[in-house]
């Protein structure tokens, strides 16, 4: 019998790993309770997590946080229909998992549920009014060189394209920052390439599918997750961030009472254009809007500064009316581009370049929604899909093309000297569960790579016990 490594394909489903970007309360799960009740001591803060609860979880807090006692959980379970049990049950979970409240029990073994204290002093505090601004002062003297809300756009979007630019590797890359760039290499989002270039990974093209919303709630977690490496207080550059999406756009505010460590934290703000200021020791800085929606979720955040610019025609041809050269390489990440105009780039959607793109990692869902969010007003007319079904479907067909097979690394087993011996080999690698692929007519067999010792080692003693 002789054996030898090799892979075979095996007919399983290959789903493309799919970059996880998580809502404000899926990151906040992850923190001890430590730095929550840190958090919980600020308004700001507790008013942004109540307005991302759920309506049921809402409605639970807002009923009990003025009851100055424990509140049974049979009564709060009573305020729904049991039709609502399972949405009952989530609200709960979200509650306790983000330290809202807590499970405890009173004379008799009563199972209550008792609101976080730090919590419930200071979202009343957020709700009815009274305490003061915790960093951000709105007390200024009239700016002199004032900056209005056209100009925050194109300022933002800059910055934030600074980024987008060395990712996709254009020759603007001017700008970025050695800060940005070691936030990419955290993120997974590029790789140190073998002459030490950085290089973008399959996690990077799906991140610059994403609507730029999303893209920079990403960047700024990743980034939060290397604050206290900078010696940054995590909780502070928190409260500071739910602060910026309270604030008003195109107003200034002060940097008066900022400690050193928010101060940095504000520069790198600036460097990714969630904030601006005209000099770093300049005493005041406005929010963009990209501080104002990067983690609420709101794609119209998009809209608000830019309109669509792709029109898609049945005959899989893409029409990119654009000049810039960060919109053209996105859509080229996909796309085999034709020709290009000064205002326009011509391409076609063809099987080998939505096959380049699954390979890198992006999926069909991507393709389509990028070309579904950045469409043209022209494509979004009433009573009609905004993009062709056709071409939808296509795209959907070709990543299913290259679904149907997956390659897992196995040990070939063939030669076998008896159909008998080739039989309790099969046998023994089915039992345990390792055996991947058979063929009994030419006595060939396939394990997974693993358990080839295993394998072997039976089959030596099979072997020795017949001599």
């Amino acid at each position: 019998m002789a054996e030898m490594s090799n892979k075979k394909s095996s007919k399983v489903d290959l789903k493309s790993k799919t970059l996880q970007c998580k809502n404000l309360h899926e990151y906040l799960k992850t923190l001890s309770a430590t730095v929550l009740d840190r958090l919980y001591v600020h308004p700001v803060t507790c008013l942004a997590v109540y307005r991302e609860l759920s309506e049921i979880a809402k409605h639970y807090v807002i009923r009990i946080i003025f009851v100055n006692q424990p509140v049974p959980q049979a009564v709060i379970a009573s305020w729904l229909s049991k039709a609502y049990a399972k949405e009952h049950e989530e609200a709960v979970d979200s509650l306790t998992e983000l330290k809202i409240w807590k499970e405890s029990s009173v004379t008799g073994g009563l199972p209550v549920w008792e609101l976080n204290p730090v919590f419930k002093k200071h979202l009343k505090v957020a709700l009815l009014g009274g305490g003061k601004s915790c960093f951000m002062s709105s007390h200024l003297e009239a700016d002199t060189k004032p900056r209005d809300i056209a100009f925050l756009d194109a300022y933002a979007m800059e910055r934030w394209e600074c980024v987008l630019h060395y990712m996709v590797g254009s020759h603007q890359q001017e700008g970025i920052s050695a800060d940005a760039v070691r936030n990419l290499l955290h993120a997974g989002l590029m790789r140190c390439d073998n002459d030490g270039s950085a290089v973008i990974t399959r996690e990077g093209f799906q991140f610059l599918l994403m609507d730029t919303a999303a893209q920079v709630w990403y960047f700024i977690l990743q980034y939060l997750s290397t604050v206290e490496e900078k010696s940054l207080d995590l909780s502070l550059c928190l409260t500071f961030l739910f602060q910026l999406r309270f604030s008003i756009l195109g107003k200034d505010y002060s940097t008066e009472g900022m400690n050193e460590g928010l101060l940095v934290f504000l520069q790198h703000l600036r460097e990714f254009g969630l904030v601006y200021q005209r000099k770093r020791k300049a005493g005041r800085f406005y929010p963009t809007r990209l501080a104002l929606n990067m983690a609420a979720g709101q794609n119209q955040s998009d809209n608000a500064i830019r309109e669509g610019y792709i029109v898609v025609e049945t005959n899989y041809r893409i029409y990119a009316y654009t000049d810039s050269n960060l919109k053209v390489a996105l859509v080229g990440l996909f796309t085999n581009l034709i020709y290009r105009l000064p205002n326009v780039t011509v391409g076609v959607l063809t099987r080998d370049s939505i096959r380049t793109a699954l390979r890198s990692g992006i999926t069909a869902d991507q393709i389509v929604g990028f070309l579904r969010m950045h469409a043209h007003p022209k494509m979004k007319r009433p009573g009609t899909p905004v993009l062709p079904p056709t071409v939808v479907d296509q795209i959907y067909l070709w990543e299913q093309e290259r679904n149907r097979f997956t390659f897992s690394e196995g040990v070939l087993y063939s030669q076998f000297m008896s159909q008998s011996d080739f039989d309790t080999l099969r046998d023994y690698a089915q039992d345990l569960g390792v055996l991947v692929w058979q063929n009994d007519r030419k006595r060939t067999m396939v394990v997974t790579k693993s358990s080839h010792d295993e394998v072997k080692k039976f089959w030596k003693r099979h072997s020795r016990g017949n001599s």
